[in-house]
C-alpha cells in the first residue's frame, strides 16, 4: 500500500466520493449528493485513501447495528438480531486496486466493530448485476455467504456476507 494514506472523511472530499461511486454502477448503486450525505449520518466509519497527489482513490462507509437506515441489506442483518458492523459500500478506484487499500479498510471496520462490542462485520455483494472482483477479495477476506436477496423491485440480487469479529 505504499503511496496511498487513508483518513477519515471530509465534507470536501463528497465531489470525489460521488465521482467514485457513480462510476463504480452498476457494482453500487448510484447516489444523489443528497442521498450520500444521508447516509454519510448513519455511518461511524467513513473513510477515504488518497494518492501521494491528495486524490480520493478509494472510500468506505460503515455503520453499526441498531440504526434507523432503510436499506433493504441492512435490514435484514438488522432482523437477525445479531450485533454487527455493516459495510454498506466500499469503492475503489482502478488506479488503487491491488494495493492493499481495501483490506486495510475492512481492519479499520474490524476495529470498530471490536470497540463497538459487534460479534460481526455483514457486507452484500451484487449477484446480478454479478460483481465477481468484490465476491472473489470477500472470500479473501474470509466472508461467508449467510443467504440472498433481491433488492430494488428485483433490479438487483444480492449475497448477503458475514464474517466473525476476530
Amino acid at each position: 500500500m505504499q503511496n496511498l494514506r487513508m483518513r477519515v472523511m471530509r465534507d470536501s472530499d463528497l465531489p470525489a466520493i460521488l465521482a467514485l461511486n457513480t462510476e463504480a454502477a452498476p457494482a453500487v448503486t448510484v447516489l444523489t449528493e443528497d442521498q450520500m450525505r444521508s447516509l454519510i449520518e448513519f455511518c461511524d466509519v467513513c473513510l477515504v485513501a488518497l494518492n501521494r497527489k491528495g486524490e480520493v482513490i478509494a472510500f468506505l462507509l460503515s455503520l453499526g447495528h441498531g440504526q434507523s437506515y432503510e436499506s433493504e441489506n441492512y435490514r435484514w442483518f438488522e432482523d437477525r438480531g445479531v450485533r454487527h458492523q455493516y459495510i454498506d459500500r466500499i469503492v475503489v478506484g482502478s488506479t488503487a486496486r491491488g494495493t492493499g487499500v481495501g483490506h486495510a479498510m475492512y481492519e479499520s471496520v474490524f476495529e470498530r466493530a471490536r470497540e463497538r462490542g459487534a460479534t460481526e462485520v455483514t457486507a452484500e455483494v451484487n449477484l446480478d448485476p454479478p460483481n465477481p472482483r468484490s465476491m472473489d477479495f470477500h472470500e479473501r477476506m474470509g466472508f461467508r455467504q449467510l443467504g440472498e436477496q433481491t433488492t430494488k423491485g428485483g433490479a438487483i440480487r444480492v449475497a448477503l456476507l458475514s464474517r466473525p469479529v476476530d
